[in-house]
């Protein structure tokens, strides 16, 4: 994993990114360099403008189409598939790129040469990923710890591709196992902790144990840090791997000391400032879609055609969250507030519809303009839920620190949740980006939300 700007980025897709960037780049300037003369392509200042904007929107189209998200990088049926719908996306690009004033027109032969380049690249690229014996790009993981707080983590690690566990090392007061006990390394006089780094070429010690106090080998992992070993805490490595904060990690201590969790004044003003300008651009744009969704909504089932609903904001506040109607008016008739479930029978077919599309959500762009909410942060919830929710998760409050968001990393990380282990595991996300966000997560989270639109995904 690579740390930039507070946030992890797996390196292979770091790598596979930067492989098809090439690709795209020696693909646009093959066709510039077929369509004109050799000099005059290579010493033409115009022609970098399509190679940029070429570049710049490949690389949307693929987000777009998920082949940089979960297990979308190597070549299997489902990322074929999304090749092929992103090569007819990327044949309107390419007529676009050549529209744009000042460019270099491609002929019809540069054209099938900067597809035809695309697709071996591409294919190259994603055969080889898919074929490459990725082992020797992970870390080997030694974890000292074999009890309840360890149990997440070994779970996530059968599945992980980044890393790989080689074993665990419980400690002398250890009695609650929750790891497989195949996978449990004995330590002792013949065998030490220094010994089993070197017998498995561990790369990195996870330290796992809950209570500390006497129980670690302070010894062993001090010469193991001395011999250059990486020793991180169990928190710091569910970060990492997995962009989550770990509730069982949490503590006053904890967020008092831990990096992060701050609320920087020009940070604040940067992002305040963008949520004002995007806001009224985007109230522009999305006005002609919110007139054509509502008179959708008042034929079929007549007014109201928005929907006014109180949401918890920043530090507590109670605020109107609006949004397009797409239930039925006597969706909550009992007075009882209710989650949405998948195939709601709530739901009208124009709101099925406005929901898969996220067009309901538009109105929420007046909440960003009057400032109740920014575009990027935690999603905010109903009082009657928060209320609940804060009784039984601990923590919860921590998500109401900063401004709430019309998209945030747990809408893109996870799927929608309607029960309190689902709003549990997206409250580890909501924390992941409460402790680390900054501009350059808010345009991760922007491109990831660009994939969860045009695919869909988690919509009810």
């Amino acid at each position: 994993m690579v740390r930039i700007f507070r946030h992890y980025l797996s390196a292979k897709l770091i790598l596979i990114i930067g492989l098809e960037t090439l690709v795209f780049v020696l693909a646009i300037r093959l066709g510039l360099a077929f369509n004109l003369p050799a000099s005059a392509a290579a010493g033409n200042p115009l022609s970098l403008l399509p190679t940029i904007a070429f570049v710049a929107g490949m690389l949307v189209v693929m987000n777009a189409m998920g082949l940089y998200s979960g297990e979308q990088w190597t070549q299997t049926q489902s990322v074929r598939l999304r090749l092929m719908a992103a090569a007819v996306l990327v044949v309107a690009l390419i007529l676009v790129v050549t529209k744009l004033p000042a460019s270099v027109t491609i002929e019809p032969h540069g054209f099938a040469i900067t597809g035809l380049a695309i697709f071996i690249g591409i294919t190259a690229v994603r055969f080889a990923f898919s074929k490459w014996d990725m082992a020797a790009l992970k870390t080997r993981v030694l974890v000292l710890g074999t009890g309840p707080r360890v149990a997440e983590f070994a779970q996530l690690a059968q599945r992980n591709r980044n890393y790989m566990v080689v074993g665990y090392v419980a400690l002398p007061s250890a009695t609650d196992h929750r790891v497989p006990a195949s996978m449990i390394l004995p330590v002792g006089p013949d065998q030490t902790l220094a010994s089993l780094v070197q017998k498995f070429r561990v790369d990195q010690i996870v330290v796992g144990a809950g209570d500390r106090r006497g129980t670690l080998p302070l010894q062993d992992l001090l010469e193991c840090k001395l011999q250059g070993l990486k020793i991180i805490e169990l928190s710091t490595a569910f970060e990492r791997e997995y962009r989550q904060v770990s509730l069982d990690s949490i503590t006053p201590t904890w967020v008092m000391f831990e990096d992060g969790f701050s609320q920087g004044t020009v940070r604040s003003a940067l992002k305040r400032t963008l949520d004002l300008a995007v806001s009224a651009a985007m109230l522009v744009v999305a006005l002609p879609i919110m007139v054509i969704a509502g008179i959708c909504i008042f034929v079929e089932s007549g007014a109201p055609i928005f929907y006014r609903q109180e949401r918890v904001g920043q530090g507590g506040r109670v605020f109107s969250m609006y949004k397009l109607r797409s239930m039925r008016q006597d969706a909550e008739c009992d007075g009882k507030p209710r989650w949405a479930a998948a195939n709601d029978e709530r739901t009208t077919a124009v709101g099925r519809i406005i929901r898969k599309l996220r067009i309901d959500e538009l109105p929420q762009i007046i909440n960003v303009f009057k400032g109740d909410m920014s575009f990027i942060g935690p999603r905010p919830e109903r009082p009657y839920f928060v209320e609940t929710l804060a009784r039984q998760i601990p923590y919860y409050w921590l998500r109401h620190t900063i401004k709430p968001g019309i998209t945030g990393w747990a809408q893109v990380c996870y799927p929608y949740g309607a029960t309190i282990e689902e709003t549990t595991e997206k409250l580890k996300y909501d924390l992941y980006y409460v402790k680390n966000h900054a501009l350059f997560l808010d345009l991760v989270i922007l491109l990831a939300t660009i994939e969860v639109v045009f695919t869909g995904k988690g919509a009810r």
